[in-house]
């Protein structure tokens, strides 16, 4: 739930570099994104940054529910009047939740984004005549004091709307939707960040938001790197601003969109009478005999947050699911799962299935087409038990393991 805000929540602008200040809401109590769809455990923020040069700008806004107490925030700290120009990188809603209420106050105000996020913005904020100036990737707003804003395009990261602006001379990319992570942190800085946590929510961000789009980031990052442009911060819309060793998270992207895998294989099931929790304890197991260097993790769908789980399948090399049958099928909980997973469009994974049955036994059959459907290679080995698992069926627990990790 999204506690509800006052105006004390928003406090005075942060600096982050030369004329350049934070201006956004770290939302410590958010638990749900995306609806329900993203989980978040540790906080998160919605970044907004005010450049002052001769010209004095904004990039973007927060969510709707702030947007009276960002509006009266930044009130606070400018004269509305003397803003030159707003920069759009993106119109989802978490980042323009408060553009209406600044264009009541400011109608003529000029908006800088891409062709795309005017039908985004107009689509649903409706058509107010507002002063569009449409950019692509190239394209440059000089600000004074030698210094420009250049646009980048980021076209499916992870909306077609989305780019990035680039600030001349200061090396500052703010950088939307890449490269952040749902994690609120007072100090905004990385390196006054957990970093543990922060690995971890920044994985947790891209394997749940962005994989799909993977192509499209290796692509993206091909292209920064023969601008040759100097990036000295990367201020992302979401999360850290990175400013010790900015490239680092560069990096992890350059490798996240390569098939990413580690040495790990995620158990993930759920049971109507523990005798599929039987099974997957017994390929665990025998995992950790066959290949004692590879980490093993077991999940039960229905008592694990889904991004987490999906977090541990992006970092595996091997899955296995299992589900009882039921109707003919495979649990509700295990169905709605696997389209999830099928969403993410995970690369280069091996799976197994597993599941035990009372009197018609189709769940294995609909779990290998499930998982032949989002992308996985199926080994044949499986464990198929009717009523209870007997000892011969966890004793092909091992061909399991064997199957996915050697």
């Amino acid at each position: 739930m999204q506690a509800e805000n006052t105006k004390d929540d928003f406090i005075m602008k942060k600096h982050v570099k030369s004329n350049v200040s934070w201006v956004g809401y770290i939302d410590w109590e958010l638990q749900q994104f995306h609806g329900d769809e993203y989980s978040i455990i540790n906080g998160s923020s919605q970044n907004a940054y005010l450049i002052e040069e001769e010209k004095t700008v904004l990039i973007d806004t927060v969510w709707a529910p702030h947007r009276f107490e960002f509006i009266e925030n930044l009130k606070s700290e400018i004269d509305l009047e003397k803003l030159d120009y707003v920069v759009a990188n993106h119109g989802e809603i978490d980042h323009s939740g408060a553009l209406t209420e600044l264009m009541k106050e400011r109608p003529d105000l000029p908006i800088y984004c891409t062709a795309n996020a005017v039908k985004s913005l107009e689509g649903q904020y409706g058509k107010h005549g507002w002063n569009f100036n449409v950019v692509k990737t190239g394209d440059s707003l000089d600000i004074g004091n030698g210094k420009k804003l250049v646009f980048v395009e980021m076209r499916m990261l992870h909306w077609p709307d989305s780019m990035a602006t680039y600030l001349t001379a200061d090396n500052l990319l703010f950088s939307n939707d890449a490269f952040g992570q749902h994690f609120a942190v007072e100090g905004l800085f990385n390196d006054k960040a957990n970093q543990c946590l922060l690995e971890k929510e920044a994985m947790k961000y891209y394997a749940n938001i962005l994989n799909p789009f993977s192509p499209f980031v290796s692509k993206k990052i091909e292209e920064i790197v023969k601008l040759n442009i100097p990036i000295d911060m990367i201020a992302p819309s979401h999360g850290v601003i990175w400013r010790d060793n900015p490239l680092q998270i560069v990096e992890k992207y350059a490798q996240w969109a390569q098939e990413y895998q580690e040495d790990q294989l995620t158990i993930v099931y759920d049971t109507m009478w523990e005798g599929t929790t039987r099974i997957a304890h017994a390929i665990a197991e025998q995992a950790g005999r066959v290949s004692p260097d590879t980490e093993v993790k077991v999940f039960n769908i229905s008592k694990t947050d889904k991004n987490e789980i999906m977090t541990e399948v992006f970092k595996s090399r091997a899955i296995a699911v299992g589900s009882p049958t039921v109707s003919s099928t495979i649990l509700s909980s295990v169905a709605g799962w696997l389209h999830f997973l099928s969403s993410l469009k995970f690369k280069n994974k091996k799976a197994a299935v597993f599941g035990c049955y009372g009197w018609s036994g189709e769940g294995n059959k609909v779990l290998t087409e499930e998982l032949n459907k989002a992308g996985f290679h199926v080994v044949e080995e499986s464990i198929r038990s009717q009523w209870n698992p007997e000892k011969d069926d966890l004793d092909k627990s091992e061909a399991i393991a064997k199957a996915l990790l050697t």
